[in-house]
């Protein structure tokens, strides 16, 4: 076993850790620093794996960053390491590898990994799972001999795996415990617009329905609902959640519950350990209580302010807090959710099935706590900084509810200069 130190030990590769890297070099540009990914490939993001099913996207081409940038920025780049454990007394990181990297400061971006629903007999069958480009690159490698699918799930995950699968020819059922689609999106008026693009492309919602049992059938396996109702397909793809990756966490005191809890720093109560991204459960926006962001918005700020924190940059400022941001295209349409649907009241809610628009706005004090849409457009970058702002919006409140997107612009203009 070799064993190398470093002033800055990044474990992970994705966007916290980028958004780290580039504020740390911003302030220290002569520490050592060494990055560290499980994967085999150049740091890329997961958004891009819907992408990379369709075909749309080739993998050798989605990387975020490229070799020279590391060589440029003084950075070791080391693929195939993954973290087993943490010496936190001794400042020590192992891999599996065989690597040992003493530390100064350790950012912890591990991100997460598939949940497996405690299905019987899942685990006895062969499936898909969506997190990694290999996971992507395998789910596009199976779509050639699929005729039958079955998606765990209607997140957001699924629903893009559905939509790729449909669109080679294959039968597809998507099997969700709750009533409706995206659950932890939108609610039941603006589900109901995107349900009805699926079922048009003659994808089977089986909403409100758990999966008893799976079993191996001759050509991939069968599943059993819990009304009694049985599903054959060959192909089987689990999207039911991600949870943070902690396995490496035990005996080093780190404090975690449904992640690794820091502060408005991104610092742990270990010293000089610190966690951002999908691993990291900071403070939410609303009330303070500390959440799992989980978006790519989220995963960058923790990241920046990581980095700045790691190197003692001044200009710090703390972690505002988690807003959930999400853009979801489906079938040529769009949806974009920004902010919370229950923090404040709603002030407008216009549904036209019709024409397949929604439009929800939801604010508190003349504050905008929450917007949806559904081919309505709005720019959700905007909105979301609209809400960390906290930005009154008393003197352009009915222009804003009446024209949001040309509303926030001109807002924007004005006083972000």
């Amino acid at each position: 076993m070799t064993e190398n130190r470093v002033d800055y030990l990044i474990a992970g590769a994705s966007h916290a850790a980028l958004a780290a890297l580039e504020a740390i070099r911003m302030h220290d540009t002569a520490g050592s620093i060494t990055v560290l990914t499980k994967e085999a490939n150049l740091p890329y993001s997961p958004t891009v794996l819907p992408y990379v099913v369709s075909g749309r996207s080739a993998p050798e081409t989605v990387a975020l960053r490229r070799v020279d940038y590391f060589a440029q920025n003084n950075i070791d780049f080391l693929t195939g390491c993954a973290l087993r454990r943490i010496d936190a007394k001794g400042k020590r990181a192992h891999f599996s590898d065989g690597e040992a990297i003493a530390y100064g400061k350790l950012l912890l971006a591990t991100g997460a990994a598939p949940i497996l629903p405690p299905i019987p007999g899942l685990r006895d069958v062969t499936f898909h799972v969506l997190r990694t480009l290999a996971d992507a690159t395998a789910l596009r490698a199976a779509l050639p001999q699929t005729h039958a699918a079955v998606v765990l799930g209607a997140g957001l995950i699924g629903m893009h795996a559905a939509e790729n699968l449909a669109k080679t020819g294959a039968g597809v059922t998507i099997v969700e415990t709750q009533p409706q689609v995206l659950p932890g999106y939108f609610d039941a008026a603006a589900a109901r617009i995107i349900e009805s693009a699926f079922t048009a492309k003659g994808i089977r919602l089986a909403l409100g329905s758990k999966v008893e049992r799976v079993a191996p059938g001759a050509e991939g396996c069968t599943l059993t609902l819990a009304d009694g109702t049985s599903i054959q397909a060959d192909l089987l793809l689990v999207a039911t959640g991600v949870t943070p990756v902690l396995d490496y966490l035990q005996d080093t005191g780190v404090a975690t519950e449904r992640g690794i809890l820091v502060d408005d720093s991104m610092r742990t109560n270990v010293a000089d350990i610190y966690a951002a991204g999908d691993v990291a459960q900071a403070r939410g926006f609303y009330d303070d209580k500390p959440v799992v962001g989980g978006i790519l918005p989220d995963a960058v700020e923790q990241g920046r302010v990581a980095g700045m924190a790691m190197a003692g940059d001044p200009a710090l400022a703390a972690y505002p807090g988690s807003v959930p941001l999400n853009t979801y295209a489906f079938f040529g349409q769009q949806a974009l959710s920004v902010g919370s649907q229950s923090e404040g009241e709603v002030v407008f809610h216009d549904t036209d099935a019709y024409k397949h628009q929604y439009l929800k706005i939801v604010m508190k004090n003349n504050r905008l706590t929450g917007i949806f849409g559904i081919n309505r457009p709005f720019d959700p970058g905007i909105m979301w900084q609209l809400i960390l702002r906290r930005t009154d919006l008393t003197q352009v409140r009915e222009q804003f509810i009446a024209e949001p997107r040309q509303t926030a612009r001109q807002l924007m203009s004005r006083l972000w200069r």
